[in-house]
């Protein structure tokens, strides 16, 4: 989006604590990457929920979900002119303005189980040390968290990078994704959200990869076959504030912004594995609606455990459309984790002055929590 017309826009908002009429509430809004019903619009609503309440309606949060104010870049570019108060900034798309960002993007680095990655990324250490790199472009981050594992929607099982060849798969725009795909012998093909089910549909790219609840409320799996749960990866977002807004509140303000960012932290984590699960029940379901065979690779002993007795058998046990197969061995994962290896050296020649210290926190962070 041009600058005059981000200008433009700051001022058809207003910025700063602005106020729905001369002694109406202050109005504060929060902009998401990802569309109404996804583990973002949760976060953000229950934000929403609790500052009003706790502020006794003197502040009004408006939620907008993605599409309405433009791009996850150009939601970012508002949030440093003040036009939105708040935003979700993802590495893939804040990457281009924070490169060390990137580091969550690699594979292998964070750790398979995602309630450690959900304790590392809370690390007070790890959380100043991007905060510094936030704060000198204008912004205040204000928590890091992860929504869950990345997986593959494909039309075939793979489980092994030979199985990638050929293969044309959907990735954020970065330059981290396109080489690790490429690297497992894919061919990454950047495309905007919004334009993913229809290249899958028209067979332009044949796979692409997002966590579940995305998976679902996208529709992804109306149009591949199988769902591949690699453990390689888990999405992970930030949740920022214009920095000048932030430090213009008064303290009891600031200290309702960080109890409630602090709270949310146990919140959104419950959320999103109820979404993992009740989502994958929804894709099962509506799979064999549809008369449609859908493949599963991966670990779904959790999944399997939170089901009832009448759902395993309608969803599982007595689905011929369905076929399970087991995670990814050791050797295939390492694999993968191999073919990765090189990624990082490219993380580390793009990502910023501060993008070796920045990786080797996050790889602490993980340990730690471990």
């Amino acid at each position: 989006m041009k600058r005059w017309l981000l200008l433009l826009l700051v001022a058809s908002l207003g910025c700063g604590e602005a106020r729905t009429g001369g002694d109406g509430p202050r109005v504060w809004r929060f902009a998401i990457e990802e569309s109404e019903g996804s583990v973002q619009h949760a976060y953000a609503l229950e934000f929403e929920r609790r500052v009003e309440r706790a502020s006794g309606g003197e502040i009004d949060v408006v939620v907008y979900p993605y599409g309405p104010l433009g791009t996850s870049t150009q939601m970012t570019e508002q949030l440093n002119l003040g036009a939105i108060e708040f935003a979700m900034a993802s590495p893939g798309s804040i990457g281009k303005f924070i490169p060390e960002t990137q580091a969550f993007l690699l594979h292998f680095v964070l750790s398979h189980d995602d309630a450690v990655n959900q304790r590392a990324l809370a690390s007070p250490e790890l959380l100043a040390a991007f905060d510094k790199l936030y704060a000198a472009k204008g912004w205040k981050l204000l928590s890091i968290f992860p929504e869950g594992e990345m997986v593959w929607t494909t039309q075939k099982e793979i489980r092994r990078p030979d199985d990638f060849r050929g293969v044309k798969i959907r990735v954020m725009t970065s330059p981290i994704l396109l080489h690790a795909y490429n690297a497992y012998g894919a061919s990454a093909t950047p495309l905007p959200y919004s334009e993913v089910y229809s290249a899958l549909q028209l067979g332009m790219v044949d796979a692409q990869v997002n966590p579940v609840f995305a998976i679902e409320r996208q529709k992804f799996y109306e149009v591949t076959d199988w769902l591949i749960f690699p453990g390689h990866a888990h999405f992970v977002t930030t949740a920022a504030a214009n920095r000048e807004f932030y430090e213009g509140q008064t303290e009891s303000d600031r200290r309702l912004i960080d109890d409630t960012i602090a709270a949310l932290n146990g919140y959104i984590f419950d959320r999103q594995v109820a979404f993992q699960t009740d989502r994958l029940k929804t894709i099962i379901a509506a799979k064999k609606a549809r008369g449609a065979r859908l493949g599963l690779c991966g670990d779904f002993t959790n999944f399997l455990a939170a089901l009832t007795p009448e759902e395993r058998a309608e969803l599982v046990d007595c689905n011929e459309l369905l076929t399970i197969t087991p995670p990814l061995t050791s050797g295939e994962r390492q694999a993968f984790a191999s073919a990765s290896e090189a990624v990082q050296q490219t993380y580390l020649d793009t990502g910023g002055p501060d993008a070796e210290r920045m990786l080797r926190l996050i790889e602490a962070a993980v340990t730690e929590a471990e």
